[in-house]
């Protein structure tokens, strides 16, 4: 064989390494791979938002809120290991899917699908048994909770250490901030206040799991439509308990409903009747 039928064969060759190479290219959404690509381009530039009218009038995902998993307390705030257990495996039989709070944004904010049943479950206060009973159970069913830390708490008795919020983070569950010491936003004053209650446990809880902390738990539950607009400028979602919803700042007021000592039963019929209407 002369050098040049050789040399033809080469670029032949060539060719048709880099034809397969473009072929095998993926040709998902790209606006959606921007998002897993940090300090790169920030899709939600490119993409249009709802206004906040839309958003307050999205259909509402049910999320749950649990405080103390116990035998050893009777309070609306407790349920049993045993009570626990049997509840989240109910929600599993009948087809629910746990999703975080980066899917409900991403449902409210621009109308992302989310699975078939949604349900949100999330942890208040840090308390060890959360990481201990709480998230086993989730993992044991595939489910996914959120884990609200009181930063106060770090490496405390009965309450998780450093080490286990980073672990359940490494896991995929969301760590999101439950203030520092439990002070209720609406007896926030000054800036000083909003220093020692949400920015610097913020910061600090950030350096702490290694990545953002986005979303806020409200101490009791209690917000009001000043504090909303200020936690607008640290979380992109923020979570009451029983409020209604604040049609200006509906990002900001996401309702939950905590579950105590109730047959697996009794919290299926609670969720429908919390969440199938929209609360105005």
């Amino acid at each position: 064989m002369n050098i040049k039928n050789i040399l033809l064969i080469s670029v032949l060759l060539v060719l048709t390494l880099v034809s397969c190479q473009k072929a095998k290219q993926p040709t998902g959404n790209t606006a959606t791979a921007t998002t897993t690509v940090a300090g790169k381009e920030n899709s939600d530039d490119k993409q249009v938002k709802n206004t906040t009218s839309q958003i307050y009038a999205k259909t509402e995902v049910p999320v749950l809120c649990y405080h103390r998993i116990t035998d050893a307390m009777k309070s609306e705030y407790a349920v049993t290991p045993a009570t626990f257990a049997a509840q989240i495996k109910i929600l599993a039989d009948s087809g629910y899917h746990s999703i975080l709070p980066a899917q409900l944004y991403d449902y409210l904010v621009y109308n992302k699908s989310l699975p078939e049943k949604p349900v949100m479950i999330t942890f208040d206060d840090s308390r060890v048994e959360q990481d201990l009973i709480g998230a086993r159970v989730l993992e044991k069913h595939g489910f996914k909770g959120v884990f609200f830390i009181m930063t106060i708490t770090y490496n405390k008795k009965n309450y998780m250490t450093t080490e286990e919020i980073v672990a359940l983070a490494k896991k995929g569950h969301t760590i999101g901030l439950h203030s520092w010491d439990h002070t209720m936003v609406i007896k926030y004053k000054d800036a000083a206040d909003w220093k020692k209650q949400v920015s610097d446990p913020k910061t600090k809880l950030e350096k702490i799991v290694g990545m953002p902390v986005e979303y806020w738990a409200y101490p009791n539950g209690v917000y009001d439509q000043k504090g909303a607009k200020e936690l607008s400028k640290y979380f992109k979602l923020s979570f009451s308990l029983f409020s209604k919803r604040d049609s200006i700042y509906p990002l900001q007021t996401v309702r939950r409903i905590i579950v105590p000592e109730m047959t697996p039963q009794k919290l299926l019929k609670s969720m429908r009747v919390a969440f199938t209407k929209k609360k105005k």
